[in-house]
């Protein structure tokens, strides 16, 4: 079935030219066997790629072209987004590298709602100097959130370990208050649905990490576990959702207790990173999960320290390749399966 279908076209956002996106782009599509999953579009400029494969002695070709619809199947695109040559400064954030990156996104992420590209890709950016009149947001997530359909959710993910964030990018002295019974409810969702419909998991059990230390200790420290949390993993669980805890956090991992789920929903972003990238670094995917359409990362930075050097490894980024095409595979799938009732009656049976 899916071997008859287009090829993916895979956008990718440059990020900060001086930090390492470049890079793990290129050295991810140096082997010329990633063509025959996809058909790489990336948004930046011919002579930008030109200095960096020149100075990363990289060695690759591309296809330089004025819009994305116009790319080629077999082919590195890279769609002229500037026209003029940046000044490339490894390992330095800059204001000129921050304007870049944030011309490259824009770029793509047009081309992703206008369905010139199926998924996107993005490199790293710097969340400081990427800010502008017209981007006050802590990261992609919150950007694409507003440019996308849909309720987004920051997911790391790899085979074996998934990892969500009920809040990702704000202060931690703001989050006890920003988790409502609402939020908790939304984020469950989100994180059911994209486990079904992304990952192909039928029935996908999740487990929710405590807001405060022992998940309180039955309000010892603190009151949320008890009078926010518990009542709605409850009221989740009756209506038919495997939704367990408030698990404390300082054990979960470390006793291997992540195993028994399907993915992990945590509080906060170092509660839920801190351990997945410990557990997974390199391997790990950033998904923008519960959006209408596909977007990963890698789960690194800029790596200024590294940048120009030919030393970052862009197994992450290949990761991220991976995984988008993955998802979007999933999702027609799914849609075929339960748009077609005998093919969805097969579905069901086969995962009994």
């Amino acid at each position: 079935m899916v071997e008859d279908r287009k090829k993916i076209k895979l956008g990718i956002s440059i990020g900060d030219l001086n930090g390492i996106g470049c890079e793990v782009v290129l050295k991810t599509f140096e082997d010329t066997r990633m063509l025959d999953f996809c058909t790489p579009i990336i948004f930046a400029s011919n002579k930008t790629i030109s200095y960096q494969k020149t100075e990363l002695k990289l060695e690759i070709n591309y296809n330089g072209i004025q819009e994305a619809s116009k790319a080629l199947d077999g082919k590195i695109n890279v769609v002229n987004v500037w026209r003029e040559i940046p000044k490339i400064e490894f390992g330095i954030a800059t204001k000129e590298s921050g304007d870049y990156a944030l011309q490259s996104l824009k770029a793509a992420v047009k081309a992703l709602k206008d369905g010139d590209i199926d998924v996107l890709v993005t490199a790293p950016i710097n969340k400081n100097n990427i800010q502008k009149d017209d981007f006050k947001f802590p990261g992609h997530t919150d950007y694409l959130a507003q440019e996308l359909e849909g309720d987004s959710l920051m997911f790391m993910v790899t085979d074996d370990l998934k990892v969500g964030l009920l809040t990702d990018h704000i202060a931690v002295k703001d989050v006890a208050q920003a988790i409502t019974p609402e939020l908790i409810k939304s984020k469950i969702n989100t994180i059911e649905k994209s486990l079904k419909v992304d990952f192909g998991i039928s029935k996908p059990k999740i487990a929710l990490l405590g807001i405060n230390p022992h998940s309180g200790d039955n309000g010892v420290i603190g009151k949320e576990d008890e009078d926010i949390m518990k009542p709605v993993i409850r009221e989740l669980f009756d209506n038919g959702q495997l939704v367990y805890g408030p698990y404390s956090a300082d054990s979960f991992f470390g006793s291997d207790g992540y195993k028994n789920f399907d993915a992990i929903l945590a509080a906060y972003h170092d509660q839920g990173l801190i351990p997945f990238k410990t557990l997974s670094f390199g391997k790990g995917v950033n998904y923008t999960a519960g959006l209408h359409k596909v977007r990963t990362s890698p789960d690194h930075g800029t790596a200024y320290e590294i940048a120009g050097k030919g030393k970052a490894d862009h197994s992450s980024f290949k990761e991220a390749v991976f995984t988008a095409i993955e998802i979007f595979r999933n999702r027609e799938e799914y849609s075929e399966l339960t748009a077609n009732p005998l093919k969805k009656s097969r579905f069901k049976r086969e995962f009994r």
